[in-house]
């Protein structure tokens, strides 16, 4: 089994562990582990959750106590195979003036175990309100999402990946669609990097990685962490992530 990013949410007092594996057939799935503490030990359900596919996933809960996941990457994790979530080999990632492949949110049933739907695409749109292109290499979606709510409004933020950016963009709306807002992390040492948003007594922080540590031999990764400031609109102000 080859577990990637995955994460966690609580409710009524129980952890659901979220995470991608590979199946027998090499395919991304998910997979739900349930603790009775934040610190485990979890145990997984018997099979993976129906309808599940692609990587790094991102748990969201909303206001009134309902719970979604974010979801998705392409290349290594498979989600430009996919198109109305079904998997086909000869599809691939778009290119020219096609729109880029969606990462993709689905809500998820009163027992944290399975979809409550069917996954839906998460479009980011630009100023002009059209979904990003898949020639949108510095904003288009790659790969890390992850689902924050300020201020009523939801931010999407994620990787572009093969261009190294971590970026948002901002709805009203939970399903969206999402407006490119810019960049939220510049490069870092490695390749891409992945992350998470969270506030902590009014400050909010971004955590993410980079290779500082091994200076970059196989891309070895370590933990960072930054505070994250938003401007008087509510844009994220851009933080630089090259080593200083």
């Amino acid at each position: 089994m080859q577990m990637w990013d995955c994460d966690c949410a609580e409710k009524d007092g129980k952890y659901y562990l979220y995470f991608p594996a590979r199946d027998k057939d090499g395919m991304f799935r998910f997979g739900v582990a349930v603790a009775d503490k934040p610190e485990g030990p979890f145990i997984p359900e018997d099979n993976y959750m129906k309808g599940s596919y692609s990587i790094d996933l991102c748990a969201f809960k909303e206001d009134d106590g309902s719970y979604y996941l974010t979801f998705g990457g392409i290349w290594g994790g498979q989600l430009d195979q996919y198109r109305n979530n079904v998997w086909d080999k000869n599809n691939k990632e778009s290119e020219g003036d096609v729109p880029a492949v969606c990462p993709k949110i689905v809500k998820l049933a009163g027992n944290m175990k399975e979809f409550a739907e069917d996954p839906k695409d998460l479009v980011i749109v630009d100023k002009d309100g059209q979904p990003l292109k898949g020639r949108d290499h510095n904003r288009r979606f790659f790969e890390a999402s992850w689902l924050f709510k300020k201020d009523g409004k939801y931010y999407f933020t994620y990787s572009t990946g093969d261009t190294h950016l971590l970026c948002w963009a901002v709805s009203d709306k939970l399903y969206g669609p999402y407006s490119y807002g810019g960049v939220i992390l510049t490069p870092v040492l490695g390749w891409t990097t992945h992350h998470s948003i969270v506030q902590y007594k009014n400050q909010w922080y971004l955590f993410y990685h980079d290779c500082e540590l091994s200076k970059g031999i196989d891309n070895k990764r370590n933990l960072k962490f930054c505070k994250l400031q938003f401007d008087a609109d509510g844009g994220i102000v851009p933080v630089d992530g090259s080593i200083k």
